[in-house]
């Protein structure tokens, strides 16, 4: 029992003795430097590199873009730099859009009551057409529109956004207004591929006035 304790002791001290460490650091200080799905840091970290492996680190802070890094210590293999460093840029998603209460819910409008359906329904598409280039579906009869995704790309991100209207009430003529924001985390993403996005929290600036200008020139209130 000693002589297999010794031996494996003899393994993990010669793995050890045989790392290579990479100093890992971030132009910001308070980044997350995460090694194999562990948060071991910020900012700057040692990280070692034990022999015949590899390992993953990830550079994370919240409004800027993540970074992710492999490091192996293999004879076959390249080995890994003494240091490294990361110049973290913005995240321009975030910084084209803003976090709002308003995504992805529906929002109730009552009507004014100088205005008929049909005087509504087309004061409704003007105000979309402000907005979005293309209407999906637009149908008078059962008050519902819905436009089409439009897509915007950035670096490590893609975002949809649509409209959909509709009717809440005949009595008081009552809308339902739900601004959908979807983002995919990733990339170059397809409007059409459903199950990579996920709801986001934040609506893109050209989007942000639209529920408002709603309220106004369409709202009781």
């Amino acid at each position: 029992m000693k002589k297999i304790l010794l031996i494996n002791f003899l393994i993990l001290f010669s793995v050890f003795l045989n790392a290579q460490t990479v100093t890992v650091s971030a132009s910001e200080p308070d980044a997350k430097i995460i090694v194999d799905g562990q948060n071991l840091g910020t900012g700057t970290l040692k990280v070692k590199v034990p022999k015949n492996s590899c390992v993953t680190v990830k550079i994370q802070k919240t409004g800027f873009l993540k970074y992710e890094q492999t490091y192996c210590n293999k004879k076959d293999g390249t080995e890994p730099p003494k240091k490294q460093y990361f110049e973290m840029k913005k995240d321009d998603a975030d910084e084209a859009s803003i976090k709002t209460d308003q995504a992805n819910v529906d929002f109730s409008l009552e009507i004014k009551k100088d205005y008929d359906v049909t005087e509504a329904w087309k004061l409704t598409s003007q105000i979309v057409t402000d907005y979005f280039d293309a209407i999906e579906v637009a149908d008078k009869e059962t008050t519902y529109l819905r436009t089409a995704w439009s897509i915007q790309v950035f670096e490590q991100n893609t975002i949809r956004t649509r409209l959909i209207i509709k009717l809440g009430n005949s009595n008081p003529l009552t809308y339902k207004i739900k601004l959908v924001s979807e983002s995919s985390g990733v990339t170059g993403t397809s409007a059409k591929s459903d199950e990579l996005y996920r709801e986001w929290d934040r609506v893109l600036r050209k989007y942000q006035n639209i529920i408002s200008d709603f309220s106004t020139r369409l709202g009781n209130k």
